[in-house]
Formats: structure tokens, C-alpha cells, sequence
């Protein structure tokens, strides 16, 4: 049985559209379990400095929370084979509203063991993951 008849997918089904914020605590609690303390992920004094327009979420976060919403929906039904993406734009997350990035993950491609998902990353109105693709099999 394919992946497509075993998901029940089509090229161009929606699998997932999910609006996530990402807060100042987020960066904190990222920055410890990556150990990636550069100061333009926490200080607005140093992002400043630098010419940045805020403190920025890391590119890792924003591509970690992007595939999470893939793996929600696969569930327990399959895995992650592949995933890239190119960083194309920065995550600026306000010290009280935080940043609202939208995800939205669309079957760009099917064949008999492999889907690939397009994933389309935002913020802002602007893409921020560029080339976003993740390739999932089931078990």
C-alpha cells in the first residue's frame, strides 16, 4: 500500500496550519537546551548594537517548531525522513507580545513510500523559512 493510500493524502492537501508564538521565555529555554547563548537572542542592548531591529528567535527554534507541527499530525503513523530549509529571513520577538509565527504544511509530492511536504514559514506577513521540505514515511 502507498503512502498516499495509507495517510489518505493528495498533492496540495493542507496537513497542517498552525499559528505559534514564540516568546522571550522560548528563547531562554532554547538557548539552554541547545547551549547557544549569543547575546542577540536575549539582549536588545547587544542586537542593537549590531544593527539587528530586535532580539531574534533562533534559526534552529523557528525550524524546530516548524516541523513540530508536521510530526503532531504524523503522530505515532510515521517519521521524518529529511527535513531542510534556508533561513531566509529573521524572527524578531517583541520582549512583551512575543512573535507570531504561522505555519502552514501542504503535500507538495507523493510517491509509493515517501511524501514530501512543502512547508510554508511566516512572520510577519513574510516568509522567513525558505525551501522549507520535509519527507515523511510510514511505518
Amino acid at each position: 500500500m502507498s503512502i498516499a493510500d495509507t495517510l489518505s493524502l493528495e498533492v496540495g492537501q493542507v496537513v497542517a496550519d498552525e499559528t505559534l508564538t514564540l516568546t522571550r521565555d522560548s528563547l531562554v529555554r532554547y538557548a539552554g537546551a541547545s547551549g547557544d547563548f549569543n547575546p542577540i537572542h536575549y539582549r536588545d542592548d547587544v542586537a542593537a548594537q549590531v544593527g539587528l531591529p530586535g532580539v531574534l528567535a533562533h534559526g534552529m527554534l523557528t525550524m524546530g517548531v516548524a516541523i513540530g507541527t508536521v510530526t503532531d499530525w504524523l503522530d505515532a503513523r510515521g517519521w521524518v525522513s529529511d527535513y531542510q530549509v534556508r533561513f531566509t529571513r529573521p524572527v524578531v520577538v517583541d520582549p512583551v507580545d512575543g512573535a507570531v509565527v504561522q505555519v502552514v504544511a501542504t503535500v507538495g509530492a507523493l510517491d509509493d513510500d515517501e511524501a514530501r511536504i512543502d512547508l510554508t514559514v511566516s512572520y510577519g506577513g513574510q516568509t522567513v523559512l525558505g525551501k522549507a521540505q520535509a519527507r515523511i514515511r510510514t511505518l
